[in-house]
């Protein structure tokens, strides 16, 4: 037996070895009350198909009660010494009011200060890799495991009975990096001059409108905002601590001109209401940007400017398009352990550039991260367990509960007439996705430890249709699949059994796979094996394996016909709905010009091509002023449309995903809330790890 078999075979012992050794299963990451119960994890965890993750989901605390804050504050010995020559105030004057301070308990003990946290990225597109980690700038968060929403940068607030008026408390004397006050005047900025600014955002971002109204918000004083809906708009809160443009702040959301406030004394010298349309042009021109549009979307976002202030607990020194991407710590960060000490713990982060996933796993391996669970592909495992004493790590295993790996069809495609008729051919759409050995590409690409199905989440979830729905349209019947091709016109072959186009040209049907490359899931190779899968069907594909930006600019540009993405998120469905239904104008994989239809009202774009999919739609429009028992029932239909009509292809889900962390670095959870509203590692307070020597 040759070295890499023997090996590939440990780690598969080890990893049954660990699954058998596991403590049990998590509570569901839970976001909407309706998207999470315990009696759903337990259901899930018991599951024929479904494995246990290693440990429960853990993380640290949030400490409420101000009768527990610390009275007395430390800081960092680089903060120290620079207080020490005058350059920086002491830290009690950086830090909120003292009853107004952020308070974490963190997961094992108190941390020490100072060290560097390695990590790698795979280019500019992948500005998440960092924006994760500094999530905590949002204006409502998630506990650790995801079952309540508690405060981050809004402190507290009122609701009236009928859901209809918020009223929100920030922080008083919390500070922007650069030590400028953050008050109400950054929310309403965000609000008025970006978000009802027509040449910035043609229609307001959907979070903010409920019943066809926008939602009012007003200035109640300096550190007290009030959003007024005409109709009730239960979800809301859930809105503020979600991935969106409305709540989850510019260092995320900035170069999309989103995330519910910016820092105005910055941000307002790119617009011009506060200069002339002129001198904001020149500006631009300057700086080598095609418009002030351009320029202020730039200029918002942290990975791109080293100048915009942040509330994060790191702010950007080298940008995100430099081959060493890095940050350092936050001065006035807001926040503070239990003992006083000013977070976070650790004085920089450097990411380095990786020219493929191939060679961010080698320096993983060799023990190059400290911690770093993304682009890390699970297809590794058993050459990282191996390797596990001699690069002085530990493998954090956790397991999503939405789809990892989907298809998505383009359903607003027009490049080709005869693509874009197939494309909207349902059977056609059911015969490809019965065309594909799922089985196989659990086996060699997930080591067995996904669930091969349709592209709906979690079965034992409340939002989903039921068990069924795991396996419709998605187990391999090349004998259905092929009698679905021959009916929608298909019959017709080359001398080598390949589909010809039904315009009668004689040629041969060729459909478009396009994945990004070097993103940690090995899609490029579980690609190729979907097109060795559809010889027995007869389709030819052709694979576009692209650059990340490049496969995003394609999708933006309608140019993609199949894309496959993950469809993270979706358990949570009205938080992160963007990788299920085309309703995200960044990411719309599924119809581009479908998206900039929902957006914008159906003034522009391209109306849904089927009475599904509008169904499906006004059924999420309906999600945003309902409880979560109602709410439950309109996900349900959306899945089962979802999924029956085959509007994505599912493949492998719900897979277990890795992160190698450093035995040298304290207070990291071995499983973190693997969800998107989490903004996985946020909610586990990445300011709390510490270097232990």
């Amino acid at each position: 037996m040759n070295r890499t078999k023997s090996s590939w075979l440990l780690g598969i012992v080890m990893v049954v070895a660990l699954v058998l050794s596991a403590c049990g299963a998590p509570a569901a990451p839970a976001a909407p009350a309706e998207e999470a119960a315990p009696a759903a994890a337990e259901e899930e965890a018991a599951g024929p198909a479904e494995l246990p993750q290693i440990v429960p989901i853990e993380g640290p605390e949030v400490i409420l009660d101000p009768a527990m804050f610390p009275t007395e504050f430390s800081e960092a010995p680089m903060l120290a010494e620079m207080v020490a020559a005058g350059d920086l105030p002491p830290v009690e004057e950086r830090l909120p009011d003292p009853e107004d301070i952020y308070v974490i308990k963190p997961l094992n003990e108190i941390g020490k200060y100072g060290g560097t946290w390695r990590r790698g990225f795979t280019g500019p597109a992948d500005g998440e890799n960092l924006m994760r980690i500094n999530s905590s700038s949002r204006l409502l968060t998630w506990n650790y495991d995801a079952s309540k929403i508690i405060p981050s940068l809004i402190k507290d607030w009122e609701i009236n009975e009928d859901h209809t008026q918020y009223t929100l408390h920030l922080r008083r004397g919390a500070k922007w990096s650069d030590g400028h006050p953050f008050t109400a005047e950054d929310i309403l900025f965000w609000y008025e001059d970006v978000a009802l600014n027509e040449e910035i955002w043609p229609t307001p971002p959907n979070e903010m409108v409920i019943g066809g109204e926008v939602g009012l918000l007003e200035e109640i004083d300096d550190f007290t905002v009030r959003w007024t809906f005409a109709s009730p708009y239960p979800l809301f809160l859930d809105i503020l601590a979600g991935h969106n443009a409305v709540g989850v702040g510019p260092d995320t959301e900035g170069a999309w001109n989103g995330g519910g406030y910016m820092p105005k004394h910055y941000m307002s010298q790119f617009l011009p209401a506060y200069s002339s349309e002129a001198e904001v042009t020149a500006k631009a021109e300057a700086e080598g940007f095609q418009s002030w549009l351009e320029m202020f979307s730039y200029m918002a976002y942290l990975p791109h400017n080293p100048d915009v202030p942040t509330m994060g607990p790191w702010k950007t020194v080298t940008p995100v398009n430099e081959a060493v991407w890095s940050e350092v710590r936050n001065p006035y960060y807001w926040a503070v352990d239990t003992e006083g000490n000013q977070l976070p713990y650790i004085d920089e982060i450097v990411v380095t550039l990786a020219q493929d996933s191939e060679v961010l796993a080698l320096r993983a391996i060799a023990g190059e991260y400290d911690h770093q669970g993304r682009h890390i592909s699970i297809s590794k495992l058993p050459v990282f367990l191996e390797n596990m004493e001699e690069g002085n790590y530990r493998i954090d295993m956790s397991r999503a509960f939405f789809h990892n790996n989907v298809v998505s069809f383009n359903h607003s495609y027009d490049g080709d007439a005869e693509i874009q008729k197939l494309i909207q051919n349902r059977d056609f759409r059911r015969a490809l996705s019965m065309g594909i050995r799922r089985d196989q590409i659990n086996e060699a690409i997930f080591l067995g430890l996904g669930v091969p199905g349709s592209a709906m989440i979690a079965a034992s979830l409340p939002s989903t249709p039921g068990e069924e729905y795991v396996e419709k349209w998605a187990t391999f019947d090349p004998d259905q699949a092929n009698a679905l091709l021959d009916s929608v016109g298909l019959e017709a072959k080359d001398d080598e059994g390949w589909r010809l186009r039904p315009d009668g040209s004689g040629e041969r049907l060729r459909i478009e796979l396009a994945a990004p490359a070097n993103i940690g899931w090995e899609w490029d190779g579980m690609l190729e094996m979907i097109k060795d899968h559809w010889t027995a069907i007869g389709i030819w594909a052709d694979l576009k394996i692209q650059e990340r930006s490049l496969f995003e600019t394609e999708s933006r540009a309608n140019n993609h016909q199949l894309a496959v993405w993950t469809n993270g998120g979706s358990s949570a469905l009205w938080l992160y709905p963007r990788h299920v239904l085309p309703v995200n104008l960044v990411e719309a994989y599924m119809g581009p010009d479908i998206a900039r239809w929902y957006n914008s009202g159906g003034d522009e774009g391209m109306a849904p091509p089927y009475p599904e999919m509008e169904r499906a739609l006004d059924l999420f429009r309906q999600g945003y002023g309902v409880g979560g028992d109602e709410r439950n029932k309109l996900a349900q239909e959306i899945w089962s449309l979802v999924v029956d009509e085959v509007w994505q292809i599912g493949t492998v889900g719900q897979g277990a995903g890795i992160a190698v962390t450093s035995n040298r670095l304290g207070n990291v959870p071995r499983n973190q809330c693997p969800a998107q509203h989490c903004r996985t590692p946020a909610t586990s307070h990445p300011p709390t790890y510490y270097f232990k020597d």
